[in-house]
């Protein structure tokens, strides 16, 4: 009797095998070693004398993933449904391999890199779950060293801070809403448009509306945004657009009344990339600007309720190259951020504004022993402009936990001015 439950057994799973065009398993393993280090530096914005303070140096050096290509661990699967229909599954989890674990809260290994599942059809591909948000590819495409390591693209280093000091976040990413969403629903263009190529996406924010309360649901951690591109020979552009809701509160009295309070704050990203392949080398560039928009009303006794609008701007871009070497490829990059606080002149002498800027640059080799082997080497520096005035999110660094010493935005202290680092590693992907 065991013999023959298990023969049917065996026989319904390759049933249901069958019924499946195609699964996969693949993945990529990268480590290396890695050395950071941040500077930050004594300012001093007042008319006394002060004596400046020692710069203060931190440094670290780690076994370190993910310098080149994603370490990961996926599954993706393909039914042929007919008449061009087709159903999709994509479960892909990151690993921290310098450990052992998953790179989930607490070491677990969670499908928080990408997890959906899809219809297509030749109208088109419509996809639910966790993905990529639309304004995230350019600048991951349209740079020599994508997102990864110390040579990291640093219009995406800001932008995370951003999304990280701002909000939503969630369980699975306090970068949520920059990298990835959840809870999106999404729509991809078909291929075979002449080259043109675009998606639009919508992550529904999922808050608990409750009919006694004004104001809910919040809409705090919706996302909305779209991309359009145009990919032909030599050529690959995109335009992508993206909105971020970062705070929706309606404040309430102890009755549960609202008092006319309320704070609105969007994350507004825009941005322009392009590559274009010459053969004996491939140059990038992006242009991004990305717009924190905060509206706070409040009562105000007898001239009514009072609105106030604030919008932060962080103007950034990238210059890229790579130039194929035998059987390697160098790589470098020219990226940075402006940050224009709307706040203006600063009532405090000797600053004139409450600016700050962060310039990066790049270089690296990567040397393939085989088309899934390559090892590689990325060194990085970084400088920052006034730091002090917005050190949570301009304080961009190449990596670990060796971060800036900073007093924030006061009359004198320490700011973030400097870092460095570099990795020297190998990657394997299968």
């Amino acid at each position: 009797m065991k013999k023959i439950i298990a023969a049917v057994t065996a026989l319904s799973c390759a049933g249901a095998a069958s019924a499946q065009s195609s699964v996969t398993l693949f993945g990529a393993l990268d480590a290396g070693v890695s050395y950071y280090s941040t500077t930050s530096s004594f300012y001093n914005n007042t008319s006394r004398l002060l004596l400046p303070g020692a710069d203060i140096k931190r440094s670290q050096t780690v076994l370190s993933n993910s310098g080149t290509t994603p370490s990961r661990l996926g599954f993706r699967g393909t039914e042929d449904l007919g008449g061009g229909l087709a159903a999709s599954f994509w479960m892909e989890a990151g690993l921290a391999n310098d450990s052992g674990t998953g790179a989930g809260t607490g070491g677990t290994i969670v499908f928080n890199r990408r997890s959906t599942v899809s219809l297509s059809s030749p109208l088109g591909e419509v996809r639910l779950g966790r993905d990529y948000t639309p304004t995230y590819w350019n600048d991951a495409i349209f740079s020599p060293f994508s997102t990864l390591g110390v040579g990291t693209n640093v219009v995406s280093s800001v932008g995370s801070n951003l999304q990280v000091a701002k909000g939503p976040g969630s369980a699975v990413s306090a970068t949520d809403n920059y990298m990835r969403t959840s809870n999106s629903i999404g729509y991809f263009l078909p291929p075979g448009l002449g080259g043109f190529y675009g998606q639009v996406q919508y992550a529904l924010h999922e808050n608990t509306s409750q009919s006694n309360v004004p104001g809910t649901p919040t809409a705090k951690g919706r996302f909305a945004g779209g991309r359009l591109g145009y990919a032909a020979g030599a050529l690959d552009a995109a335009l992508a657009y993206g909105e971020s809701t970062a705070a929706d509160v309606t404040a309430l009295n102890a009755a549960g009344v609202t008092t006319g309070a309320r704070l609105r704050e969007k994350i507004k990203t825009l941005s322009l990339g392009a590559s274009y392949n010459f053969g004996a080398f491939k140059l990038f560039g992006e242009l991004s600007q990305v717009r924190d928009v905060s509206v706070s009303t409040a009562p105000v006794p007898v001239l009514g309720l009072l609105t106030t609008r604030e919008t932060d701007k962080y103007k950034g871009g990238l210059l890229g190259v790579t130039v194929p070497a035998g059987a390697g490829l160098i790589k470098g990059s020219y990226s940075w951020v402006k940050f224009d606080n709307d706040l203006g002149a600063a009532a405090i002498p000797f600053t004139p504004d409450r600016d700050a800027s962060v310039r990066k640059f790049a270089i690296g080799y990567e040397y393939n022993l085989s088309k899934r082997t390559a090892l590689y080497a990325t060194v990085a520096r970084i400088r920052i402009k006034n730091g002090q005035n917005n050190p949570a999110i301009m304080a961009a660094s190449t990596g670990g936990t060796a971060g800036y010493l900073s007093s924030g935005a006061g009359v004198s202290g320490y700011a973030p001015r400097t870092a460095m680092g570099y990795d020297f590693g190998m990657r394997h992907t299968f």
